[in-house]
């Protein structure tokens, strides 16, 4: 996208900065529009945004051109959610129906790790034996797979403290036989690397899900489930155990290191919730 803006600019003649106005912005955006890219082009205004900003702060221009966008542009389409399920029967009928199938155990297994934890993909995929503290009952999901800022990627006070239940750890006992070095990856693909990305949305299609329910889905059964099950007294909790941001510094550092314990009741829940036979 800087490539992008950088050589608009110079095509457009828009050498001086300062000189630069709303309506020469929006020329460029429009084409992008015009292709059905509305995301792209929001995003893109964003950047312009950001670009003059830093222009404004080293004194090269007065203004934000790229501020009076907005209501100008097309807009941005509704966002999707993710199919989800959000009934705990249907929950454990899918991953009985995964059991069930002739899938590969560690793609399987990922599966309902995943499940019980409510991490993003990304996270489980590149997971390795040297983030888990057994003992501990903790899994600590480094910055760099998380769902950050480049600023806080690679810093560890930004890594996610993931809570394991019992039905988590138990898994994790299971998933040894594919190597347990502190280096090997806890559910390795078939070449040895990372699962694939497609993996577990095509295992949950064959397992009669096909649109109902994708990997990324877990967060919001994660979420509805408990909320309903726990109380708004719960919520705040809910919301930390999903790596959602708090509110302010002083708060995060507090949940951080004395509300672990109800993230820790949260999963417990959840694993109790997702393993019940009824």
């Amino acid at each position: 996208p800087n490539h992008f803006l950088g050589m608009a600019l110079i095509g457009a003649g828009l050498a001086c900065i300062g000189a630069i106005a709303a309506p020469q912005l929006l020329k460029l955006l429009r084409p992008v529009e015009a292709r059905g890219c509305l995301e792209t082009a929001g995003r893109l205004r964003q950047r312009l945004s950001a670009i003059f900003e830093f222009a404004a702060a080293q004194g090269l221009a007065e203004t934000n051109p790229a501020a009076y966008l907005g209501r100008a542009m097309v807009g941005g389409k509704l966002a999707t959610p993710h199919p989800a399920l959000t009934d705990i029967a249907a929950c454990r009928a899918l991953l009985a129906a995964c059991e069930a199938s002739e899938a590969r155990p560690a793609t399987v297994m990922a599966s309902r790790f995943l499940a019980l934890t409510a991490v993003r993909l990304a996270a489980v995929r590149g997971m390795r034996w040297s983030e888990v503290d057994l003992q501990a009952k903790l899994w600590t999901v480094p910055a760099a797979r998380m769902k950050l800022s480049r600023a806080k990627k690679g810093k560890a006070r930004f890594d996610h403290l993931v809570p394991l239940s019992a039905p988590a750890l138990f898994v994790l006992q299971g998933a040894r036989q594919f190597g347990s070095d502190p280096d090997s990856l806890v559910f390795p693909g078939r070449s040895g690397g990372p699962i694939g990305e497609g993996a577990l949305r095509d295992l949950y299609a064959r397992a009669g899900f096909d649109g109902r329910h994708v990997p990324h889905g877990w967060r919001a059964s994660f979420s509805t489930i408990l909320n309903e099950e726990l109380g708004e007294e719960w919520r705040g909790d809910i919301d930390r155990a999903l790596a959602h941001a708090t509110r302010g510094k002083v708060e995060a550092a507090y949940n951080r290191s004395v509300l672990l314990e109800r993230r820790r009741a949260v999963f417990d829940r959840w694993g109790e919730l997702m393993s019940r036979r009824d």
